[in-house]
């Protein structure tokens, strides 16, 4: 009877672990769009109606998709902040998914 030989999956290389270090140091990650918006309030005597210097805001609106529909918020400056910030990693967190995708590949297909 022959002995079945378990295939050992390789090392992830440094290229691999410099990926996941970046990933696990982000605290905040949120999909979505932040906007920072000055609206006009539609009542005639207002400054706003006539000098669009004057607009009413800023207003922070996020947006984001929830059980497949858009949804807005807004939000106070210092939740902005943390969003816009959430925001960033997580588009960082899909390229680096994308360069681990990468990696992983060549690790498996240089293997012989």
């Amino acid at each position: 009877m022959r002995k079945k030989t378990k295939k050992v999956a390789p090392a992830p290389g440094p290229a691999i672990r410099q990926i996941r270090r970046a990933i696990v140091a982000m605290d905040l990650v949120c999909a979505g769009t932040m906007l920072k918006r000055w609206k006009l309030c539609g009542r005639p005597n207002c400054r706003c109606a006539e000098d669009p210097a004057a607009r009413h805001g800023p207003y922070y609106e996020w947006s984001h998709r929830q059980d497949g529909r858009l949804r807005h918020n807004l939000l106070s400056p210092q939740q902005a902040e943390q969003m816009a910030r959430a925001i960033k990693n997580q588009r960082q967190i899909l390229a680096l998914l994308a360069r681990w995708s990468q990696e992983t590949a060549r690790t498996i297909m240089a293997q012989k």
